[in-house]
């Protein structure tokens, strides 16, 4: 056997390494990551705008009351699979306590909006829509809900999925209006790039004013697949919407300066409690109840003012 080599012959003489810092990471932006020399570039031709790009950072804390009915909960889990910016968090008392504590929650969180699921009486849910800290609040009466496993509709959208936001005409008629669509828009709105969210929209969010109340729906974007139906980029003709669900739909009530109170901005003059409409309902079957008292009242008076006459042959096979 041969000898063996020295451990200083087999090692090759490795070149010193230069300490070089590391290349500096692009700037990131709601269109996608920027390079340095592009950055300048803009600032360079367009001095007056500030090097700072607007990100939209939008948290929603989605949260509800205690003493939840199961169905109400369910659309508030629907809810949360749909919104992929949302936080969940712990019940809350629904007591006149509670916008103080939801605003200290929200901060604790690191949110800046709210949707809180107050539910009263086992039976009448509100929604509460809140911007925090420093307002507008809107509080809605949350009536037709039907959630996703009570329609088992086949729309399936990918979960995630950045949904496109559509409104009817309508909500560019009055002040109030504007407000609300502006108020769902930062909501419902998903962050562009967002962690937990898909880079593309595969489903629409429609919100339609019909009879003054804001009617929701979920439709999938269906896109036929096959080689003999494929589509040109960007034609709408085979296109086609299926529903997912849920479905609601939104009475507001009033309208707050505040989160979660304040200043009245708007009330709606059309609405009316469920606890008076449940009162009106006792009392028509409570006039049902009376109509019958008094029909059998005046039917005695009448057979005691209106005898029969005797009949002469009534004893006649008694004997």
């Amino acid at each position: 056997m041969g000898k063996k080599r020295k451990q200083s012959e087999t090692q090759a003489a490795e070149p010193a390494k230069k300490d070089e810092p590391a290349p500096e990471r692009p700037k990131r932006t709601l269109l996608g990551w920027k390079n340095k020399e592009e950055v300048e570039k803009q600032t360079d031709s367009n001095p007056d705008s500030s090097s700072q790009v607007f990100r939209n950072k939008e948290k929603v804390m989605v949260t509800c009351s205690r003493r939840i009915n199961y169905r109400y909960r369910h659309l508030m889990l629907n809810m949360v699979s749909l919104l992929p910016h949302c936080k969940k968090d712990n019940k809350v008392e629904s007591g006149s306590s509670k916008g103080a504590t939801l605003n200290e929650l929200i901060e604790l969180r690191g949110c800046s909006s709210c949707l809180f699921f107050e539910c009263r009486k086992h039976q009448d849910l509100y929604l509460w829509m809140s911007k925090c800290p420093s307002g507008p609040s809107v509080k809605f009466l949350v009536n037709a809900v039907h959630t996703m496993e009570e329609l088992k509709l086949t729309g399936n959208h990918l979960k995630g999925s950045r949904p496109l936001l559509t409104f009817s005409s309508n909500f560019e008629k009055d002040a109030h209006w504007k407000l609300l669509k502006e108020m769902i828009i930062q909501i419902f709105g998903i962050p562009k790039e967002h962690r937990k969210s898909k880079p593309y929209h595969d489903h629409v969010f429609v919100f339609s004013i019909v009879d003054d109340h804001i009617w929701f729906r979920n439709y999938q974007i269906s896109v036929p697949h096959n080689e003999s139906d494929k589509m040109v980029r960007g034609g709408l003709d085979k296109m086609t919407l299926v529903e997912v669900g849920p479905r609601f739909c939104l009475n507001p009530i009033k309208i707050f300066a505040g989160s979660f109170g304040g200043p009245t901005l708007y009330e709606n003059p059309f609405y009316v409690s469920p606890n008076q409409i449940r009162a009106l309902e006792k009392k028509q079957k409570a006039g049902k109840y009376a109509k019958k008292v008094k029909a059998k009242t005046r039917r005695k008076m009448h057979e005691l003012s209106n005898p029969l006459e005797p009949d002469e042959f009534a004893d006649m096979w008694r004997e």
